[in-house]
């Protein structure tokens, strides 16, 4: 039976969140033949965490029938795709390939998306001017992320809409505390308190040894 016939409501184009190229659902297809019932089987992908500066993924071959009410399913030519709701947004505009003429490399997923280092804001409050909303947001959601490093984030000062921050313990000459700056630091600053539009480094990182990662 086609799976196409299930009642599981098919997106519409618009709601395509990952991308398989022709060669990856041929490879996908040809592996789920040899699953019970393939024709039954989705696709599904989902986020299992974050390594480093990338996420972390889970491929799986689920039953179509089985989807959850929210899960987003839709088709890329006869391969059916699964992506669960708490994984569209990390998965948004990402391509699963199969390089090569030979598909020997194996599948790869493109993901243009990179997680928050630091996690999100969520709901602190923070109240007060702008440097001391600043030093609660380094004090409460960014210093403990950081802690596990080995390092900290440290408020050097503010001048109208620009923070300068400084980055120390085993965040100094540490090879991704730039982009934990950029990616992390300062999109909590900037997203938590409007008044910011530009956070600056000001660490010095030809003098750090990269404590945490020798």
């Amino acid at each position: 039976m086609s799976v196409t016939e299930t009642e599981t409501p098919d997106a519409g184009e618009d709601e395509v969140v990952l991308t398989v190229t022709e060669a990856a659902v041929a490879k996908i297809l040809e592996l789920r033949e040899a699953e019970d019932d393939p024709a039954e089987l989705a696709l599904r992908v989902a986020v299992t965490g974050i390594a480093g500066p990338e996420y972390t993924y889970d491929l799986t071959f689920e039953p179509v029938g089985e989807a959850e009410q929210t899960d987003l399913v839709y088709h890329q030519g006869d391969l059916p795709v699964m992506v669960p709701a708490d994984s569209m947004d990390s998965l948004s505009g990402a391509t699963l390939d199969l390089p090569g003429t030979d598909g020997s490399g194996g599948l790869v997923l493109r993901n243009p998306n990179r997680p928050d280092p630091l996690g999100g804001v969520g709901d602190l409050e923070l109240t007060g001017t702008v440097p001391e909303k600043v030093q609660q947001l380094l004090d409460q959601q960014v210093n403990p992320g950081l802690a596990a490093h080995g390092g900290y984030a440290e408020l050097k000062g503010v001048e109208d809409d620009k923070v300068y921050v400084l980055m120390g313990g085993g965040c100094q000459g540490c090879a991704v505390s730039a982009m934990t700056l950029r990616e992390g630091i300062s999109k909590a600053i900037t997203s938590a308190i409007p008044e910011v539009t530009e956070v600056i480094d000001v660490t010095d990182h030809e003098a750090g040894e990269n404590p945490y990662y020798t």
